[in-house]
């Protein structure tokens, strides 16, 4: 099948590759001039396991292709994804500007039935207005200019007008978590597909169902439903899983006063099926490109409706103080002024197997730290370009502090001369150090663990102060 992926980002092309790796041919768009050059020389603007190589493959074979060509674009896929992004406004809801001009530029441009599949994460309702998008661009290709309007007075009343060409809006949500998207895209849990129930929305679905056939051949994965039960499904899901990330991390604050290790309260409740382990974990918080802004548009599409959320609203509460918790154990142990200290800081993306910096608790505890006095060793495997960027942005207003922070190659470096380790994110390779080595390297064999890494009861038969979360302080 020829398939048209608006959109090079994250989510556009693990699906754009993925899908060209089933054999289909796939035109992937994109405005962005360097990201598109960037693509055609071999790069990847993300890092994505495994992504680079189904990529390479498929370009190789002549199944994938990166433009900036929005008319050959239109024209090549009678699938149209769009996959741009839906960044937050500053009222915390979606904001559709490119979901809406992709809408017009097929609109602008379609000669044929097209399925326009909404694979970015959209709120309730925005099928319709892409729906509207594109009529509003067919009706104005269909309204002649006054030239041509009076050029046509002399042509016969019985030669019909021509008709605008067919097509039906599809919600086809995206379940990809970060560093494992590739894996999750071939081998998925459920498809999501919200369809139209006329004749137009049927004629999609048929094309939607040979699409992802290959992914149904074990049994059946396919969910079809009406389009705003699909678009309402994508930000229950995230919303749920935020929801538990919150939860335990409120049990986790607890478990530290009452004396309680939450990582057996988690193995307690967890091995109930009714719960499950999934997402129990407590830590600094959630970050990343779904979860805050997810959460936010939910209970900002709630408002609209005379709705309040209010345990999605005590979730993000929750979720933006357990950033600072991780500080807050710092700042009792040294004081609120830390002129003259040094942290090693392992950990900066938001999650391991990825590069996304967004809303990545990294940032707070750089932030917070760097304010007050602080210098600063980091390391992460993948994300030290990307964190070296958003930093600056994040300390605009006091550039000199970025002196403060430095960046290592490789783990023990980023701890040598340090008062204290921070660990914020749980890469591998963060999981088993040398332990004697690391005690060396330190001042002070002290270990802040926002990811809870460790078990205590080693830390402390091996002679280090470790403070987790939710397990108690063990010096």
């Amino acid at each position: 099948m020829n398939i048209t992926i608006i959109g090079t980002g994250y989510v556009g092309l693990v699906t754009g590759a993925c899908l060209a790796d089933l054999g289909n041919h796939v035109f992937c768009l994109d405005v962005d001039q360097a990201k598109i050059d960037l693509l055609n020389n071999g790069g990847v603007p993300i890092y994505e396991p495994g992504l680079k190589d189904v990529i390479e493959r498929n370009v190789e074979a002549g199944r994938l292709t990166f433009s900036t060509d929005i008319a050959a674009s239109v024209a090549h896929g009678s699938i149209q994804f769009i996959a741009v992004g839906t960044p937050p406004d500053e009222d915390g809801s979606a904001d559709l500007q490119y979901v809406l001009a992709a809408a017009r530029n097929i609109g602008r441009h379609m000669t044929d039935f097209k399925v326009v599949v909404d694979k970015s994460t959209v709120p309730v309702g925005t099928a319709d207005k892409v729906t509207a998008t594109i009529n509003a661009e067919l009706a104005r290709r269909a309204v002649p200019s006054v030239i041509a309007s009076e050029a046509r007075q002399s042509i016969p009343e019985s030669i019909p007008a021509p008709a605008s060409p067919a097509f039906s809006v599809v919600s086809n949500p995206e379940f990809l978590k970060e560093g494992a998207a590739v894996e999750d895209f071939t081998r998925p849990d459920r498809i999501v597909l919200g369809v139209a129930s006329d004749a137009q929305g049927q004629q999609a679905l048929a094309t939607m169902r040979q699409l992802y056939a290959p992914f149904n051949r074990n049994h059946e994965r396919t969910r079809v439903m009406d389009v705003k039960s699909a678009e309402f499904t994508k930000y229950a899901a995230n919303a749920m899983l935020a929801t538990r990330i919150s939860f335990m991390n409120e049990l986790a604050n607890l478990a530290d006063q009452v004396g309680a290790d939450i990582e057996l309260v988690r193995q307690g409740i967890g091995s109930d099926p009714r719960i499950g382990y999934s997402f129990l974990y407590a830590g600094t918080g959630y970050g990343g490109s779904c979860f805050p802004k997810d959460v936010q548009a939910l209970a900002r599409t709630a408002r609209e409706h005379g709705q309040t959320l209010r345990v999605l609203e005590a979730v993000e509460a929750v979720n933006h103080d357990q950033k600072q918790v991780l500080v807050n154990k710092v700042f009792a142990k040294y004081g609120r002024n830390l002129s003259g200290k040094t942290f090693a800081l392992w950990g900066l993306a938001f999650k391991p197997n990825t590069d996304d910096m967004r809303d990545a608790p990294s940032r707070e505890v750089i932030g917070a730290l760097l304010r007050a006095g602080a210098s600063i060793v980091a390391h992460d495997p993948v994300a030290e370009e990307e964190a070296r960027r958003v930093l600056a942005l994040d300390l605009a207003d006091v550039p000199d502090l970025l002196a403060n922070l430095q960046f290592a190659d490789k783990p023990m470096e980023a701890v040598q001369g340090a008062d204290a380790l921070i660990i914020v994110t749980e890469w591998k390779a963060y999981r088993s150090p040398n332990w004697a080595a690391l005690k060396a390297a330190m001042i002070a064999p002290v270990i802040f663990d926002g990811r809870n890494l460790y078990e205590p009861q080693a830390m402390q038969e091996s002679g280090m102060h470790y403070v987790a979360i939710g397990r108690g302080n063990y010096a």
